[in-house]
């Protein structure tokens, strides 16, 4: 067994209870992760109201998105410069204030500029709340700790366009900006009464004060441009072509060469931005993979079903998002037993992995097996099925992230946790968005090739509805046309849908080829068990 270094109760024991630290920082981090999804719907609304195009306004996406992966991978070291409390304020303050300036917006470029620095702010809270659990909370009970955070990274990208959708059709699309007011104020309250910092982050300020401190400016640029490339590139590649646009061939060249050289400038360094060196630590680099593969599926599944039900099924956006509930209950639910079973020692974050991964891949199959006949019950209930196996994930893919890193190293490694399954969610939208439409065009030709117009099936079909048709008062070549174009339509519908198909099969591919990472898990010893005798 290797030697796996545990973790002690915390850095720095927390003078109130727990549990109201992770409400507070959470409450927070609930807002910010809202907003990655909640706006989605309200575009064309938006649109309308500062007289831009849908084109145009899509913008307000691609910001807010690029602001928060530039500042993501920088987030530990930003709450080491500030102070950790400090800079959580701060981003829970500027959040706030920028949704303020996003609701009153009189034009595009004032709401772009408020997105950017909404971007910001949001980008630092999601990996801090996350450090912040991990120290509150002891080994024995950070299993819990991580249902939390599962619940609400999960939930609130889910509940967004249903929200959004509610609110626009409710009241204004700008409240779907406003309502973080109050949920903001109240979070800035409760951590500025119980937030504190570990006495690591007090020592680090202290030489910040005294001048000992390097601020590397180099690293900064270029997590910056490379952060900033890719995010765009994988955002409005589909959009431009991909690369039949030099645009978009430039900012993947860019982002290429921009974390090549990011991470050859930040392994030389002694206090760099981002500790590449913690991938270096078998358990937690497996983890990243994982949460990678979580984002890509997740996400790609998140944007993936409510356009099939949109396009293929008639539903209203509303109506298609509420299918993406019945998945985050299951996780809300099934979170907390899993901590339980960890905290318990009653089942391994390997078999638990195992049954996650074997749930998760299986459903996506099930979604591959779905038709245009297939009702709303289904669509939910493998949507259930599929959070039952993100419910399984979370909570042991974090203890195992964790598993072999010192105490003074859980702040960093929160970055880049969070960078992965950021940089998954990001690849996994930009590749189903993608794919789905190349597949269209692929299967566009094998049906189109297989209906040739000498087909006896086709031809008597297309009479049967042009009688149809003219019995019901349509002039001969009226019905003649109209004919066509159903059954032309219900060509298009196929398609759709055999592409919208073959995107779950990749997911599912991709979920069960990543199961072969969990036999190369160091073993580690659980929290609280206690040490065996010698």
């Amino acid at each position: 067994m290797s030697k796996a270094v545990e973790n002690s109760p915390s850095i720095n024991p927390p003078s109130v209870n727990p549990w109201v630290i992770a409400v507070a920082v959470t409450l927070a981090a609930f807002m910010e992760t809202l907003d990655t999804s909640i706006a989605n719907v309200a575009l064309p609304y938006i649109g309308g109201g500062l007289g831009r195009s849908y084109d145009e306004v899509t913008w307000i996406l691609t910001t807010y998105l690029v602001a928060n992966a530039v500042i993501l991978p920088m987030s530990a070291w930003l709450s080491r410069v500030f102070g950790r409390k400090n800079y959580y304020l701060g981003c829970v303050a500027l959040f706030t204030l920028t949704s303020f300036f996003c609701g009153v917006a009189p034009s595009l470029g004032i709401m772009l500029s408020s997105r950017v620095l909404q971007g910001l702010a949001g980008g630092g809270m999601v990996p801090v709340a996350q450090a912040v659990l991990v120290d509150t909370f002891p080994p024995a009970k950070r299993a819990s700790a991580f249902a939390v955070y599962t619940a609400v990274i999960v939930t609130a990208p889910t509940i967004g366009p249903v929200l959004g959708g509610w609110i626009t059709d409710n009241y204004d699309w700008r409240w779907i900006f406003f309502i973080n007011i109050p949920i903001g104020c109240l979070a800035f309250f409760l951590c500025s009464r119980v937030l504190k910092d570990p006495p690591a982050f007090e020592v680090e300020r202290a030489a910040i004060r005294n001048g000992r401190f390097h601020i590397d400016g180099i690293g900064i640029a270029l997590i910056a441009i490379a952060s900033a490339s890719l995010e765009v590139a994988l955002d409005r590649g589909q959009i431009d072509d991909w690369f039949g646009s030099t645009f978009i061939s430039s900012l993947l060249a860019i982002a290429a060469i921009g974390w090549i050289a990011t991470v050859v400038w930040e392994l030389r360094l002694k206090d760099p931005i981002i500790e590449f060196r913690l991938l270096g630590s078998r358990n937690f680099a497996i983890a990243n993979v994982l949460l990678f593969v979580f984002g890509f599926g997740v996400f790609g599944s998140t944007v993936l079903i409510p356009q099939i039900l949109q396009s293929l099924y008639g539903y209203r956006a509303i109506d298609a998002g509420l299918v993406l509930g019945p998945g985050a209950f299951v996780i809300t639910l099934f979170a907390p037993v899993v901590a339980q079973l960890i905290q318990r020692q009653l089942v391994s974050p390997r078999t638990l992995l195992t049954i996650s991964l074997a749930i998760g891949g299986a459903t996506m199959w099930y979604y591959g097996t779905f038709t245009l006949g297939t009702d709303y019950a289904h669509y939910a209930l493998a949507r259930a099925y599929q959070g039952l196996g993100y419910g399984f994930f979370f909570v042991p893919v974090n203890v195992l992230a964790y598993s072999q890193l010192r105490p003074e190293q859980n702040n960093r490694a929160s970055s880049l946790t969070n960078l992965f399954r950021n940089w998954g969610g990001s690849v996994g939208i930009a590749f189903m968005t993608t794919i789905a439409e190349r597949r269209q065009q692929f299967h566009q030709t094998n049906l189109g090739s297989a209906l040739a117009a000498s087909s006896q099936q086709l031809n008597n079909r297309l009479t049967e509805l042009t009688n149809y048709l003219a019995s019901r008062g349509f002039t001969g070549p009226d019905a003649s046309a109209a004919a066509n174009g159903y059954l032309y339509q219900q060509l298009q519908n196929q398609v759709r849908l055999l592409s919208f198909m073959d995107c779950f099969r990749v997911i599912a591919w991709l979920t069960f080829g990543s199961a072969a990472l969990l036999l190369l898990i160091q073993r580690f010893r659980p929290a609280g068990k206690p040490e065996a005798g010698h």
